[in-house]
C-alpha cells in the first residue's frame, strides 16, 4: 500500500469516497443525535425524497456506517441509528460545514465571477 494519501488505492481516498454523495454527510448529520425512521429523517433533511434516502441508507449502512433495526410489530417499524464508525465522522462533517460556512460566500462569490466571464461554461 503505498503513503500518498490521495492515490486510488490509498484509506483516504476511501473516506473522500464515503463521503462523497450528495446524502451521505447529511443524512449522517441528521443521525447524529440519536436513531430516526425514514419519515422522520425525511422531514429533518428536507429536500430528499424517499427512494435516494433508501439509498444512502443502504450504502452508509454497507460501509457499516448506520445499522438498520427492524421492529416486529404490527405495522413493521424500522430505525436507523449511526454505528460506532459512523460516529467517527460526526467532527469531520462538522468541520466541513464549519469551512462551508466560513468561506461559502467566497465559493459562490467565484462562481458568479466565472459564470459572467463564460457562460457557455459550467463544471
Amino acid at each position: 500500500m503505498t503513503t500518498d494519501a490521495f492515490l486510488a488505492d490509498c484509506r483516504a481516498r476511501l473516506a473522500f469516497d464515503l463521503l462523497s454523495n450528495t446524502w451521505s454527510a447529511v443524512v449522517l448529520w441528521a443521525l447524529r443525535d440519536g436513531p430516526g425512521r425514514p419519515r422522520e429523517l425525511r422531514e429533518r433533511i428536507g429536500g430528499i425524497s424517499s427512494k435516494v434516502l433508501t439509498e444512502t441508507l443502504r450504502r452508509l449502512q454497507f460501509n457499516g456506517l448506520v445499522e438498520r433495526h427492524a421492529y416486529a410489530e404490527a405495522p413493521p417499524r424500522v430505525e436507523y441509528r449511526l454505528t460506532a464508525l459512523g460516529r467517527t465522522l460526526l467532527g469531520p462533517i462538522e468541520a466541513f460545514g464549519a469551512w462551508a460556512f466560513e468561506h461559502g460566500d467566497d465559493v459562490m462569490a467565484a462562481q458568479d465571477r466565472e459564470a459572467a466571464c463564460a457562460p457557455r461554461r459550467h463544471p
